[in-house]
């Protein structure tokens, strides 16, 4: 992972895929799958919009439906105490 990408992480990106199902006009009984992955902000996720905008704007295949799924942030380890226990000797 390139330095850049820590710094965005430790900042609150996230690891984001994106599926776009989409069909071409002149086969739109044909769903294809275009899988994506980026950094992004959640939970506005900046990155993806301007993709979709772009995608509408410049590529003829009408976007049908999109998932989208998002990884945990970067943050420290937590740890949880489950018991407790005294030894005696």
């Amino acid at each position: 992972m390139e330095h850049e990408d820590i710094q965005r992480r430790l900042e609150g990106w996230r690891l984001t895929t994106t599926e776009v199902l989409y069909y071409l006009p002149d086969h739109p009984k044909l769903l294809q799958s275009f899988v994506w992955q980026t950094l992004d902000l959640a939970p506005r996720y900046p990155r993806v919009h301007k993709f979709l905008d772009f995608w509408k704007a410049e590529i003829e295949a009408v976007i049908h439906s999109v998932r989208l799924a998002s990884g945990e942030e970067l943050a420290p380890a937590r740890v949880r105490i489950a018991k407790s226990w005294t030894l005696l000797n």
